[in-house]
């Protein structure tokens, strides 16, 4: 920390008090009776404000900028505007000592030597409250709640806002320890717990996650309200009581016989977190007993009393509360922690210091003296830190430690409780200088991510030095021109005196104990010294002040930065100047690369691997550290780890073909996009081992199977480089360049296939150009079979049309309908090709086009087949005619027609045509298949009639062929008797399936005694018994005909009788008993079944039909 002269002057008279205006623009002083009005960014008197009769004491501002208000001797309070008018006057009844505005409401606090007043722009009058005690300073807390009252008698008195006394503080001292100054911290203890996350980032945690993290056995530790915080104070509590990794570093702290509240002491953060349901603000007092002691709203003490060994006249809180200024008898005022830990000196004065206050929201302080002095200054912090690869450890309100893991972003505090002067990390160790010791720290374990660290050893000794180094056994103190190397135990163990300043100093790693320094000095001189060597090793020598040294990983090369800004890369071991840059303030090299290094200035990040052009990108701070494609940068106070892609330098390799260490540069942090193009590149030189490892980042099981192929293809003995770079851009779709470098290879064949392949049929006729015609109409084949997949028929078409492919092109214009495309193809064919033109024909006939087919069928002379179309398509005449010319094909005519008529029952002209073909059997087999379809479907009468004409056709076969004439008889007079039969069984089952009854009684009486007669031996198809014999015995009934009846009901008892006729013939059983036993005389004069047979077979069998018809 240094305090930086800004401005000064000088009034005539002490200045008692200060107060800026809440934007920092200007400085009102109180100087004699008189105010001062300052301009504060040059010291420029404004305006001196004459209102007072004597001497002014104090001055204050309202948080609003406003109004301020002036207290003075003459007992008198004056308002002022913030236009430097003075607007309201009040007096009390002695001199005012001090006077203070509420932050929040604007109230404003005079206070006297036997009273304080309370005044509001909303109240007409001043409310006034007694004092046993002259009043000599007052401070309102943050929420403007409550007043501090500061007695000369020692005693604190808390009042709440209407002034009444809620807590009174009577502290040790008594009288003989008057209170002089108090302040509330700006800013309470959780409030600055938040702020500090904000601006200063030093814990990326969340409280919740410590809560979580708590064991349960010490979630109820104890704090007291006296001696607690003393105790944690002591750096030795903290530093010598190693860590227990079980309890996350909490420890329990009892005290006993005070008021007790429930606390968690929480590490790695900026405060403590009270689960007590209270005001957590922190009241600061300085009394001329020489202390400066904390108190909380409550009126308990924070921690023990602090001495002073000067009388203090001016406290006051930095704006967030993170510091104190303190001024007084010691004639300067001194910068404090809000702990109460000394820092340093900001200014010394000639006389004692009756004021200090600091600028809001800033790092200036203004400083008022006994002698009328105004100093006004800038306090400048400079930043203690120290870094090794991924962990930087930084200096954090001036009394602790960050230790931030820059690649996990994990922190951890520690709490030295005094101010940190120098800061070094090594590995596993960690150094800090303390203004009377050195405290050396290991991590607890070997684990890279550990973030747990404990006291090793101590150095109890003061130590000046300018820069701090820690080895793994050692640590190295810089003084000036002189280097000297300290055991952890504090003992000199070695010295080195250099020609000049020492201007950077570095660790550069080796064993325990044995690690080497890079040291750069002023004169240019770099040396490489080892910790267990007296003598240094001059690396090597330039003519300009060093800056900035780093080394590569491999100890090779040596990156300089001077003292003009260049930083200038040198081989090692032959001392020669590689290359040099300008506008550099820091280097790094990259420390898994060796190439690699970058360097920052002028606003900008510079990225230079081995010899090409650097790649810049914008980027504010100082680099000083390079791991992968992170870069550790400083940026004022914070450290931030940036993620560089390293894509520029992985292009530089590539442009060059330098594909091996283009794939390093890529493993330390490309995009995916990057990844892909250095794959494809490395394919493309045929560097397989490569590609292989970048397709696999990228996931490319395509171009990975690719490879393999290749791989195995060498393995097996090819060696043609040309054919393998020809399938890799095949694989790219640089289709041309792979034709090309296929032809060249001597394999066209394939390049032919992959345009096939690809359907880019008109590239392989510019690639067949005028070859061979065979491979030209395989090549048309493919594209026709390709329109064909892809649903473009008609151009499939015209393409097998042109490869001669002509039966597809029939196929696809037949299932598509197309028939002018039918016809123009079978008119073009030639009649030799029969099996494209049969195929045309038989696509005719499927799409009802029968006189194209036949013109087809004439083409090529397939008579028989024109038969065929002409019976199909039913074109009798047509085929009549072929038959009159062509006896051969008589039967394939005929016997369709024949079989046609039959089924059209033209009976008689089937009967002819069956004549004509000569086939009498197979007329036969139609005639009997007809009737026995007229049986099974009951149709009765037409089995009748289909019966004689069979018989009939038997009679003429018998008169035609000698040879079956008595096989046809016995057919002859078969057919007749069925025919009967079927022919009266008609009537009995219309009788019996109808309603209505078409004939006679007496009819069916006889027609059921004629049947019963005539199947005596065995029963045709589709005649039942039981229908005759319900029909007789009901007619017989009817008749008269008793006996007869019952002897039909008899009959049906032994027959399986349908459900329809039981009712019906059980009814008629049981009537029938109750008739008499002989037939009615009426009986006597119909004819016997005998005799109506005969009459049966008398009739012609023409007028029986034509009854039948009747």
């Amino acid at each position: 920390m240094r305090a930086v002269l800004t401005w000064r002057d000088k009034a005539e008279q002490c200045i008692y008090d200060l107060a800026f205006k809440p934007d920092g623009t200007q400085l009102i002083l109180a100087a004699g009776n008189r105010l001062l009005v300052y301009d504060t960014s040059d010291g420029t008197l404004i305006q001196p404000l004459k209102g007072h009769k004597d001497t002014v004491y104090c001055v204050a501002y309202a948080k609003d900028g406003k109004r301020f208000a002036s207290g003075s001797a003459d007992k008198s309070v004056i308002i002022w505007t913030a236009k430097l008018e003075g607007i309201l006057k009040y007096t009390h009844n002695d001199s005012i000592q001090c006077v203070s505005y509420n932050p929040v409401t604007h109230q404003l606090a005079s206070c006297s030597s036997n009273d304080f007043g309370l005044w509001s722009p909303e109240q007409k009058s001043v409310s006034k409250h007694k004092s046993n005690s002259k009043i000599t300073c007052c401070s309102w807390t943050n929420d403007g709640q409550y007043i501090a009252l500061g007695m000369f008698n020692g005693i604190i008195s808390i009042r709440n806002k209407n002034g009444e006394e809620k807590v009174k503080i009577e502290r040790p001292g008594g009288a003989l320890s008057p209170i002089w100054s108090i302040c509330w911290n700006p800013s309470s203890r959780w409030e600055s717990f938040w702020m500090n996350r904000e601006n200063e980032e030093a814990e990326e945690v969340i409280v919740n996650r410590y809560f979580q993290e708590i064991p349960s056995a010490l979630k109820s530790a104890v704090y007291s309200s006296q001696g607690s915080e003393a105790e944690e104070e002591e750096p030795e509590e903290e530093e010598d009581s190693p860590r227990d990794d079980n309890s996350n570093g909490l420890k329990r702290i009892n005290q006993d016989n005070q008021e007790k509240q429930t606390c968690l002491v929480v590490p790695h953060s900026h405060c403590i977190y009270w689960e007590q349901d209270e005001h957590n603000d922190i009241l600061a007092v300085a009394d001329w007993g020489q202390k400066l002691s904390f108190y909380q709203l409550s009126g308990k003490q924070v921690g023990k009393d602090r001495l002073l060994n000067f009388d203090p006249c001016c406290i006051s809180y930095f704006t967030k509360g993170e510091y104190i200024l303190l001024g007084g008898s010691d004639k300067q005022v001194s910068l404090f922690t809000k702990d109460g830990v000394r820092l340093g000196t900001i200014g010394d004065q000639n006389s004692w210091v009756w004021t200090c206050k600091v600028k809001p929201d800033s790092n200036y302080v203004v400083i008022g003296c006994q002698d009328g002095t105004i100093s006004f200054y800038q306090l400048i912090f400079s930043t203690v830190h120290g870094l090794y690869k991924d962990r930087y450890a930084y200096r954090d309100s001036m009394t602790d430690v960050i230790v931030q893991h820059l690649i996990t972003e994990q922190k951890v505090r520690i709490k030295c409780k005094e101010l940190v002067k120098k800061i070094a990390i090594y590995k596993n160790r960690l150094a800090i200088q303390l203004p009377e010791r050195i405290l050396i720290y290991e991590l607890y374990s070997d684990d890279s991510s550990d973030m747990h660290y404990r006291v090793k050893e101590k150095i109890v000794k003061k130590f000046e030095c300018n820069l701090l180094v820690v080895c793994s056994d050692h640590i190295i103190l810089c003084q000036e021109k002189r280097l000297q190397c300290l055991s952890f135990g504090g003992v000199k163990e070695r010295e080195w005196q250099m020609e000049s300043l020492i201007r950077y100093i570095k660790v550069i790693g080796g064993p325990p104990g044995r690690e080497g320094l890079l040291v750069g000095l002023k004169n240019g001189q770099i040396l490489k010294i080892f910790v267990d060597n007296l003598f240094a090793i001059v690396l090597l020598k330039q003519a300009t002040a060093v800056r900035c040294l780093d080394m590569s990983a491999s100890r090779n090369k040596l990156a300089v930065v001077d003292e003009n800004d260049t930083c200038l890369v040198y081989d090692i071991h032959t001392k020669e100047l590689l290359f040099q840059e300008p506008n550099a303030n820091s280097v790094a090299w990259n420390t898994q690369c060796e190439d690699m290094l970058c360097f920052s200035g002028g606003g900008y990040l510079n990225i230079k691997a081995s010899n090409f052009p650097v790649h810049q990108q914008k980027l504010q701070g100082f680099v000083v550290g390079y791991n992968g494609s992170k870069i550790f940068c400083l940026h004022v106070f914070s450290m931030s780890a940036v993620e560089v892609p390293q894509s520029a330098p992985m292009y530089q390799y590539l442009d060059r073909k330098m594909y091996k260490e283009a794939y390093q540069i890529a493993c330390l942090g490309v995009t995916d996009a990057d990844w892909r193009e250095l794959a494809m590149e490395a394919l493309e030189g045929l560097e397989f081992e490569t590609a292989k490892k970048s397709f696999t980042r990228v996931q490319d099981l395509r171009y990975l199977e690719l490879i393999n192929s290749i791989e195995e293809r060498k393995k097996r003995g090819e060696t043609n480089n040309e054919l393998f770079l020809a399938d890799v851009f095949a694989y790219q779709g640089k289709f041309h360049e792979a034709a090309k470098l296929y032809k060249r290879s001597g394999h066209e064949n394939l390049a032919l296939d992959m345009y096939t392949d690809l359907r880019m049929f008109e590239y392989a006729k510019d690639f067949l150009g005028s070859g061979d015609p065979k491979e030209t109409k395989m090549l048309i084949t493919k594209q026709a079979d390709w329109a064909r997949n892809i649903n473009e028929p008609k151009a499939a078409v015209e393409m097998y049309l042109s490869a001669g492919e002509h039966i597809k092109a029939i196929e696809i214009s037949g299932d598509h309908g197309w028939v002018d495309m039918l016809i123009d193809i079978a008119r073009k064919l030639d009649k030799a090709e029969r099996v494209p033109l049969l195929l045309c024909a038989q696509y005719f006939k499927k799409l009802d086009n029968p006189g194209y087919a036949a013109e087809t069928y004439l083409k090529i002379g397939d008579l028989k087949s024109l038969v065929q179309l002409h019976v199909e398509t039913q074109r009798w005449d047509e085929a009549f005619a072929l038959g009159e010319k062509h006896p051969e094909f008589k039967d394939d005519v005929y016997v369709p027609y024949a079989q046609w008529l039959a089924e059209n029952d033209r009976f008689e002209e089937a009967q002819k045509a069956f004549h004509k073909a000569g086939r009498q059997g197979e007329a036969v087999r139609v005639l009997e298949q007809l009737t026995h379809n007229a049986v099974v479907e009951s149709r009765f009468n037409d089995a009748a009639y289909y019966y004689w004409m069979l018989s009939m056709q038997c009679l003429d076969i018998a008169q035609a062929d000698q040879s079956q004439k008595e096989e046809m008889l016995v057919k002859f007079h078969h057919f007749q008797h069925l025919a009967e039969l079927y022919h009266v069984y008609h009537s009995i089952q219309r009788y019996t399936e109808e309603p209505f009854s078409f004939h006679l009684p007496e009819t069916l009486f006889n027609i059921s005694r004629f049947l019963l007669h005539s199947l005596s031996k065995e029963t045709p198809l589709g005649i039942s018994k039981v229908n005759t014999l319900f029909t007789l015995a009901k007619q017989s009934k009817a008749l008269g005909a008793y006996k007869l009846a019952r002897h039909a009901y008899d009959k049906l008892q032994g027959l399986q009788i349908p459900a329809r006729f039981q009712k019906s013939i059980e009814l008629g059983s049981l009537t029938i008993r109750s008739k008499p036993f002989h037939d009615s005389e009426v009986l006597d004069q119909q004819p016997s079944a005998q005799q109506f047979g005969e009459r049966v077979h008398q009739l012609p069998a023409a007028l029986c039909l034509l009854g039948l018809v009747v």
